[in-house]
């Protein structure tokens, strides 16, 4: 099982312990700055900091730089060559790794502006129930985050972050409408999900009808069915909908799905950021139940059954590729 050597335990416990405030401060800087929230007084802070010390200009125009070629990040495996080329891991690594911090501050941010703006939230890997004051069940997954919106006329929540299932209480005087991601949800009495984190499968509909619309349009979506996005049109198909919403009793259930995807899901659930190295080893389909609590331990099922390799070179980085 992945993991359990004492090589990748000490590598990972290394990475950690080893990491420089200096950089963990340009990280957060990079990451507020690129905020569309960032204001003067973040500058006017941003300039103090960065003139204190010459450190901290070098090592923030390091990591902005790394930030912007993020799109673009070398393959960090070890390569049968040369010694001069094996001798620029250790760099692709150590990038890969100030991205990693950099991405984790960036989505610090965002999820916190949305919470000061929210009533209820979940924090990242955590899953939250909560009743509405009109006795409806909302589930939170993962890093979400909802504003109560109610009226006299109308149960309005904004879906401000993430992904949220709601348990609706019958009201035809007042219907209860959600809107996130560009999208509006409109039911009276039903269960459905909706995503706001750009997902293409943004809504699914376990009991009840709902109308959903948007900017493309409108469809009306049942029981057993879900929203799939495809250009600019909204299309409604057939969908396992109690499993897509499996996450609200912790568990993450997956039948056929490439495990690129997967990897993706599980990195909704943790800090940091899991990065896959083989694109063909992402197509092979990955099918079993994992604990939405314990990515760690999914990913050594996934290591163990589909004989990956995964290390992990700190709490914020771990890299899933073939084995040796």
């Amino acid at each position: 099982m992945a993991g359990s050597d004492g090589t990748e335990a000490d590598e990972a416990e290394g990475a950690d312990g080893d990491e420089d405030p200096v950089e963990r401060e340009a990280a957060a800087w990079v990451a507020r700055l690129s905020s569309s929230e960032a204001t003067e007084a973040d500058h006017r802070a941003f300039e103090t900091w960065r003139k204190a010390d010459p450190v901290h200009a070098a090592v923030y125009a390091e990591m902005d730089a790394l930030w912007r070629r993020l799109g673009h990040l070398p393959d960090p495996r070890p390569r049968k060559t040369s010694d001069k080329t094996s001798n620029k891991t250790p760099k692709s690594l150590a990038g890969l790794a100030a991205v990693a911090l950099i991405a984790g501050a960036l989505a610090y941010e965002t999820g916190l502006l949305d919470r000061l703006r929210a009533d209820l939230w979940s924090g990242v890997g955590a899953i939250e129930h909560a009743t509405l004051p009109d006795g409806s069940r909302v589930d939170l997954n993962t890093d979400t985050a909802i504003a109560v919106r109610f009226t006299e006329g109308e149960r309005g929540i904004a879906l401000l972050h993430g992904e949220a299932s709601f348990d609706v209480v019958p009201d035809r005087s007042r219907p209860f409408v959600v809107r996130g991601g560009g999208l509006s949800v409109r039911a009276v009495g039903t269960r459905f999900f909706l995503r706001a984190d750009g997902a293409d499968r943004p809504v699914g509909v376990a009991e009840g009808r709902v109308d959903v619309s948007a900017e493309s349009g409108r469809v009306v979506v049942s029981a057993g069915e879900e929203v799939r996005i495809g250009g600019d049109a909204l299309h409604v198909a057939a969908a396992d909908v109690e499993r897509a919403t499996a996450w609200r009793d912790g568990r993450l259930i997956y039948s056929g799905k490439p495990l690129a995807a997967v990897l993706a899901e599980l990195n909704r659930y943790r800090r940091g950021r899991i990065v896959l190295l083989d694109r063909g080893l992402g197509e092979r389909r990955v099918t079993g139940a994992f604990d939405a609590r314990n990515t760690d331990d999914a990913l050594d099922v996934i290591a163990a059954t589909m004989g990956t390799r995964i290390r992990r070179l700190s709490p914020l980085l771990v890299l899933v590729g073939s084995p040796l």
